[in-house]
C-alpha cells in the first residue's frame, strides 16, 4: 500500500510527523473534555426519552410538533439554560443571533459590546458606522450601540466594563466568545463569567454570549456561569457535521419566549414552524458534536504546531488552552496566504477540483478568500479556511469532521506553498 497517498515531500511528513508527536498532551486533554461532553448529550437524550417517532415530519403550522418541542428541552439541559428554541429555519449564525436581539431589545435601549468589535456581518444587524442604515438596523429602531476596547492584550478590560456599564446603563451585555477576524484571544467560559459578574454586581441587564465556535470546547458554557441568553449556528460546532442548516437560542425563559416572537410573530411565538423532517437530522448533529468538535480541536493543535515549525506565528500557540475551534495562522503576505487555502482546497473531500480565489463576500469590508471543500455549504464545523486579504494576511482556519482527513488538508496547504517556493 502506498503510504504517501499525495505524494508530500519528505520533509513536510517528517516535520508533520514531529508536529503529531508533540501534540499528543494537547490530544489527551482534548480526549477527556470530548467524554465529558458525550455522557452529556447521552445523559440528556436518555433522559428525554429521545424515540424514532421524535423523527417524524411535520408540515403546514406542525402544531404539537413532539420532536421539535423535546429537541428545545435537550439543548436547554445540554448548555444550562432554562428553555432552547433550535430551528432548521435560522438561515446563520448571524440570522440566529439577530432574532436574539431583536426579540430581547426594544426602542430606546442600549446595548453594549464589552469585546470591542464585533464580528463583520453583525456590523449591518447592529447599525454599526452606519452599516446597513435604513434596512432596519437596531440603529434604525432607536436602539443605541455602544462598545468597550479589550485591553491592550486583547483581553477584557473589567475596570472599563464596570465604568461603561455605570455610565450607559445598557439593557443588555453584548459577549462574542470567539475571535472572529481579529489575534484576539478568544475567551473562556470563566472569563464569561467573570465578565457576567462585573456586569450583574453595576446593574440588572441581560448578558448575551455569541457562544459561536465554542459549543463543546469546554465542560461549562456560558449559562453556566451566569449569562442570560447564548446564541449559535447548527452549521458550526453544535450541528455535530450533520444538521444541514439552522441555530440555536438557550437561556433564560422570559427571554427565549421574546426570541420566539420575533422568530415566527407575536401571539404564535413556538407554537408554529414545520420541521419538513430535518429533525432526526438536529438530533443526530447534536448527538454527534462533542465528537466532531474534539476532532476539530486536534486539527487545530497539529495546525498550530505544524506551522509554528515552519516559522510562522501562531494563535492559539501549541500548547496553549483552547476556547474555541479556530486557528490562526499569520502568514505574512497575499501570496502565502492565497497558496495555503489553495492548498486546503485540494484536501476537501467536495469540490477538490476548484480553486479558491478572493471575491467581495456579502458582509465584508474586504475581498474574502475561503476554502472550504464540504458536504454542507459553509459548514464551518467541516475542515475550511478563510480570510480577509489585509493585514496581518492572517488565515483563520476551524473544523475537521475527522482529524485524519484534517490533518491530510493542513499538510496540503503546507506542500502548495512549498511547491511555491514560499516556505523553506
Amino acid at each position: 500500500m502506498n503510504n504517501n497517498i499525495f505524494d508530500f515531500d519528505n520533509r513536510i511528513i517528517q516535520i508533520a510527523d514531529s508536529s503529531e508527536k508533540a501534540s499528543d498532551n494537547d490530544f489527551r486533554i482534548i480526549n477527556e473534555i470530548t467524554e465529558f461532553n458525550q455522557r452529556k448529550v447521552l445523559s440528556s437524550f436518555i433522559k428525554n426519552g429521545v424515540s424514532e417517532v421524535d423523527f417524524s415530519t411535520s408540515t403546514g403550522y406542525a402544531y404539537g410538533d413532539r420532536g421539535r418541542e423535546k429537541l428545545d428541552k435537550i439543548y436547554a439541559e445540554i448548555f444550562g439554560g432554562e428553555d432552547a428554541l433550535v430551528r432548521h429555519s435560522f438561515t446563520c449564525g448571524t440570522h440566529t443571533l439577530a432574532v436574539a436581539l431583536y426579540g430581547v431589545l426594544r426602542p430606546g435601549d442600549t446595548i453594549l459590546c464589552v469585546t470591542g468589535i464585533p464580528y463583520d456581518t453583525i456590523h449591518g444587524v447592529i447599525g454599526i458606522n452606519g452599516k446597513g442604515k435604513g434596512q432596519g438596523t437596531l440603529e434604525d429602531l432607536g436602539i443605541k450601540y455602544r462598545q468597550t476596547e479589550l485591553d491592550e492584550n486583547g483581553m477584557p478590560d473589567y475596570e472599563r466594563i464596570a465604568q461603561d456599564v455605570k455610565t450607559y446603563k445598557p439593557k443588555m451585555v453584548y459577549i462574542q466568545r470567539s475571535r472572529g477576524y481579529s489575534l484576539r484571544p478568544s475567551l473562556s467560559v470563566d472569563e464569561i463569567g467573570k465578565i457576567t459578574s462585573t456586569v450583574k454586581n453595576m446593574c440588572d441587564c441581560v448578558v448575551m454570549v455569541d457562544n459561536c465556535y465554542g459549543e463543546f470546547v469546554e465542560k461549562k458554557e456560558p449559562l453556566d456561569v451566569g449569562a442570560d441568553i447564548i446564541a449559535g449556528s447548527l452549521i458550526k460546532n453544535a450541528g455535530g457535521g450533520i444538521a444541514r442548516s439552522g441555530g440555536y437560542i438557550a437561556g433564560r425563559k422570559d427571554l427565549i419566549e421574546l426570541c420566539s416572537y420575533r422568530m415566527t410573530t407575536p401571539g404564535l411565538g413556538r407554537e408554529v414552524g414545520a420541521t419538513f423532517g430535518e429533525n432526526r437530522n438536529m438530533f443526530m448533529g447534536v448527538f454527534n458534536a462533542p465528537h466532531v468538535v474534539g476532532e476539530a480541536l486536534k486539527t487545530a493543535v497539529f495546525s498550530a504546531s505544524l506551522f509554528s515549525s515552519l516559522g510562522f506565528s501562531v494563535t492559539p500557540e501549541p500548547g496553549e488552552i483552547r476556547h474555541d475551534i479556530i486557528q490562526t495562522v499569520c502568514l505574512g503576505d497575499s501570496e502565502k496566504l492565497i497558496a495555503f487555502c489553495e492548498g486546503m482546497q485540494s484536501g476537501a473531500p467536495v469540490d477538490s477540483f476548484l480553486t479558491p480565489e478572493p471575491w467581495d463576500m456579502p458582509g465584508y469590508d474586504s475581498k474574502v478568500i475561503m476554502a472550504a471543500g464540504t458536504f454542507i455549504m459553509g459548514a464551518s464545523i467541516e475542515l475550511s479556511a478563510d480570510a480577509p486579504l489585509r493585514e496581518p494576511y492572517a488565515v483563520w482556519m476551524q473544523g475537521g469532521l475527522n482529524y485524519y482527513s484534517a490533518k491530510a488538508g493542513i499538510m496540503l496547504a503546507a506542500q502548495r506553498m512549498f511547491n511555491k517556493g514560499l516556505i523553506k
